[in-house]
């Protein structure tokens, strides 16, 4: 372990994590957004919350001896479908696949051999399981990839009383920024998220169809669920179940040893 106190890999030294590298401690890596979050929400919302949840889930880790280093936020992503609303940047594919790849190699320079690309934003979802899909031969390392409210759904829906699952700026997310920054959600302004909207593709057709729309199309507001419905002690029990949820699976020993190349079964 390169420190048993702090997980954060910005706030060790190059010692410690060369430490963190023979211990084969795990290298997290959240990936998120800068986009728009309706009217009462900042635009760093994922970026927050996907770093707080991976923090969060090292520490849980860590108690358990497993040994865990979270790598600072990668702030910007996927997010051409927010743009209507102003105040959100987005990279191409391109910018961000090359982004991505460069972390990704740059750890394993190091020593380290296991990489979680832990994402908090919808928009990156199809471009990261590509990313992972082409980086895994090329790199010769297993990455693990997912999206933090799929990894943890079950734990999630328990929690919140208006919504099966978390949406955007809606009843988790904005909880989980009352927990932890409360000065920047404008409860005031909650009602503006109350606003014309569209039905989503699986409403009209059913599951299995895939439409590239912009947020703008489906809500006015840029809110899709419910904030009124928000509080901090939710929020808190949000953050709690997730990276409880999160710990285990990456803790399970059984899926990193699973095998990945065909060659070396023979």
């Amino acid at each position: 372990m390169a420190d048993d106190r702090v997980v954060e890999w910005r706030k060790l030294r190059a010692d410690q994590l060369r430490k963190g590298a023979r211990d084969n401690a795990i290298v997290i890596q959240p990936i998120a957004a800068l986009e728009q979050h309706g009217p009462h929400l900042p635009v760093e919302v994922d970026s927050m919350l996907g770093e707080t949840i991976a923090i969060r889930a090292a520490r849980k880790m860590a108690e358990r001896g497993r040994s865990a280093l979270v790598l600072p936020v990668l702030w910007t992503g996927l997010s051409e479908h927010h743009m209507s609303f102003g105040g959100t940047i987005t990279l191409d594919f391109s910018a961000f696949s090359s982004l991505v790849e460069g972390v990704c190699r740059s750890a394993l320079r190091h020593g380290f051999a296991r990489i979680v690309l832990l994402n908090a934003h919808g928009g990156n979802e199809n471009a990261l399981r590509t990313i992972t899909d082409e980086l895994t031969p090329k790199l010769g390392v297993p990455i693990v990839q997912f999206t933090y409210w799929y990894a943890a759904a079950a734990a999630i829906a328990k929690i919140l009383d208006t919504q099966s699952a978390l949406m955007h700026a809606c009843e988790a997310e904005t909880s989980m920024m009352l927990a932890v920054r409360p000065e920047l959600v404008a409860m005031d302004r909650v009602g503006l998220a109350k606003a014309n909207s569209t039905p989503d593709v699986v409403d009209v057709v059913g599951g299995g169809v895939y439409r590239w729309r912009t947020i703008g199309s489906r809500s006015s507001s840029g809110v899709i669920g419910n904030p009124e419905a928000a509080s901090a002690e939710k929020g808190e029990r949000l953050f709690e179940a997730i990276a409880t949820a999160l710990a285990d699976k990456l803790s399970n020993p059984e899926l990193w040893e699973l095998p990945w190349q065909a060659e070396r079964l023979a």
